[in-house]
């Protein structure tokens, strides 16, 4: 890792201990695909909001990239970050390659280079098309680096990717909600805690963890705590032994999170 990073030794320590060597090697392979176009490499998600639990968590990377490396190396770059080329001791690898304008932009759209899902518990892809991607997910991710990230190599995360405008953050929940109300391909523990995030984010304007948020929901909010809790309790457990959550019941939760959000964009001007 690298010692242009703001108080690195700092960062280091926020890398939970059975990630560091595989990030290294990533942050090695990406430097070795793209050579000096390489501007930041910033760990996000679980591991940057302190909450990874091996096992059950994703390892969520974003790469900043000067935009005009061919997509040929883009190609190279996803075949060397596969698993198991790459074996990834996480549940799996999300990672999203930005040019540094998109990244450096208060864009509400996914605009991403590359994303690639890749390792033993998640679905393989490698894309690089983002016309028709659900850019929610890449909005709330560039928001969490640059107030949050972890900087595995070059510019600082707040330095190299900007802070969406307030309008898309909260467009970017809304959407986040309603997919996790649809339920399709979610965990049910994992849509609370999700909604719980969001609920969180617009009542304190900060990211919280999953879990963390979900407990300061069940303490202010005494009608949902039986869920809230029962969703914490199956969060520990792997993604093969989750509980079924009543289905009923976490819909309603999450079209009460739904609310919150449209209170907060309102009041917001979003």
């Amino acid at each position: 890792m690298n010692d242009d990073d703001i108080d690195g030794d700092e960062e280091r320590r926020r890398v939970p201990a059975e990630l560091r060597g595989y990030l290294e090697e990533l942050v090695r392979r990406v430097r070795a695909v793209c050579g000096a176009r390489v501007v930041s490499v910033v760990t996000v998600g679980s591991v940057a909001l302190g909450d990874y639990r091996h096992g059950r968590s994703d390892v969520d990377v974003v790469v900043v990239l000067e935009p005009d490396l061919p997509g040929s190396a883009l190609t190279e770059l996803a075949r060397e970050l596969a698993h198991p080329r790459l074996p990834c001791p996480a549940a799996g690898l999300e990672l999203v390659v930005y040019g540094a304008d998109v990244a450096a932009s208060t864009s509400g759209g996914a605009g991403f280079l590359l994303n690639l899902n890749t390792g033993p518990l998640l679905a393989e892809r490698a894309d690089r098309n983002p016309t028709g991607a659900a850019a929610f997910w890449f909005v709330i991710d560039r928001s969490i680096a640059h107030r949050a990230g972890v900087t595995l190599w070059g510019a600082p995360a707040r330095r190299a990717i900007a802070e969406p405008a307030p309008a898309g953050v909260f467009a970017a929940l809304r959407a986040a909600v309603r997919e996790h109300a649809d339920g399709a391909g979610h965990l049910a523990d994992n849509r609370v805690l999700n909604g719980c995030r969001a609920v969180v984010f617009c009542r304190t304007g900060r990211w919280r963890a999953k879990r963390a948020a979900a407990r300061e929901t069940a303490a202010a909010e005494p009608g949902f705590r039986p869920l809230l809790e029962a969703a914490l309790r199956s969060f520990e457990r792997p993604r093969s032994a989750a509980d079924a959550l009543p289905a009923a019941e976490v819909r309603a939760f999450l079209a009460w999170a739904g609310e919150r959000v449209e209170e907060a964009a309102a009041a917001a001007g979003g």
